[in-house]
């Protein structure tokens, strides 16, 4: 029987998943199997993109910028979500009956906080981007001391909310709070979560936007009095394909989810959120591969990092001291566009 204000410390997952009404299976489903070979797939592919995009922008000293300081945070933190959900992926199904309290927070800590993680620094590098782009500059216009501070800034956020589950915003002790999807947690902290996420993606649409607007404001002037419509044309759409990439990237992989987490968090009953949460979850890690792609892989420089990287083993030493840099037409998150102004080219800016 359970009693209002008592707290069950002592009870198993069991107990918790029963009274959210979410099945807890002792065998492995084939839906189970099927989900933990695409997690396990989609896993290792994110670890080891991540690991590239690290090791390309520790090696190569053209990325030690602070721009490059935020694609190497993106990319530690989706490292980090490639490990938190290899280790879901090595605890579920029938597995997760035999979890504790503190195993299960664990997990869900982990989850939490390199998601969190990933999402509030997309936001920061679209603020980075924007800061430098209205400033008409190639580099940074935030210096690396503050870069730094905001690299801190996102991961204690994201520690935070990874760890007040665990220690304030569970059901433990109101069970009727507790979310289907979660069954340890609270429906608050799920509504909050998801309303963060909006408000993310909501802030991205409006830098981005600015930036957009901007860049096109500048090349048409500049056409207007040299004679480059083609290139205007093609500045212009490229500048679109971009903005287009970055935000729809983040609108298939994390708007699923960020549905299914609010319908449970307010408490829709009729909503059938158990029979999709686990691909909608899937689909949110897939973002962390998507980010190296989108953020990164686009970069010219960084192609060819990656293949010296790659192919380091046929290498001589003369061929590294041999290469010669030059400057790329791709860079950061984007298309770098010159931006002339009375016959005089500008710093080049980049998205």
């Amino acid at each position: 029987m359970v009693t209002m204000g008592q707290c069950y410390y002592n009870e198993t997952i069991g107990f918790f998943y029963n009274n959210s009404g979410k099945e807890l299976s002792s065998h492995w489903r084939p839906k189970d199997l099927v989900v933990v070979a695409l997690g396990l797939t989609v896993s290792v592919l994110v670890l080891l993109t991540n690991l590239l995009v690290i090791a390309a922008i520790a090696s190569n000293r053209r990325f030690h910028q602070p721009i490059y300081y935020l694609l190497g945070n993106l990319a530690a933190a989706d490292l980090f979500a490639g490990v938190a959900y290899l280790f879901l992926m090595f605890h579920t199904g029938p597995r997760t009956a035999r979890l504790s309290l503190r195993g299960w927070f664990v997990r869900q800590g982990l989850l939490d906080t390199s998601l969190t993680a990933s999402m509030a620094t997309l936001l920061a590098i679209a603020v980075e981007r924007h800061c430098s782009v209205m400033a008409v500059q190639l580099q940074s216009r935030l210096p690396p001391g503050r870069v730094i501070t905001l690299i801190v800034v996102v991961w204690v956020a994201a520690l935070g909310l990874g760890l007040l589950p665990a220690h304030f915003w569970h059901c433990l002790c109101a069970l009727d709070r507790c979310s289907r999807m979660a069954p340890l947690l609270s429906r608050s902290y799920l509504t909050v979560w998801a309303l963060s996420s909006l408000l993310v993606f909501l802030l991205m649409v409006v830098v981005y936007t600015r930036i957009f607007f901007y860049v096109r404001r500048r090349v048409q002037r500049m056409a207007e009095h040299v004679s480059c419509y083609p290139r205007y044309r093609e500045t212009t759409l490229n500048l679109v394909k971009t903005v287009v990439i970055i935000l729809g990237a983040f609108v298939v992989c994390w708007t699923p989810g960020q549905v299914v987490l609010l319908l449970d968090g307010l408490g829709c009953k009729s909503c059938n959120v158990l029979a999709v949460e686990k691909y909608f979850l899937l689909l949110a890690e897939a973002n962390s591969l998507v980010n190296a792609v989108v953020y990164s892989c686009r970069d010219a420089e960084m192609r060819r990092t990656f293949r010296r990287l790659l192919c380091c083993w046929c290498l001589r030493p003369s061929t590294h001291e041999s290469v010669r840099y030059t400057t790329a037409t791709h860079t950061g998150t984007s298309t770098r566009i010159m931006l002339p102004e009375n016959g005089h080219s500008l710093m080049d800016s980049t998205l």
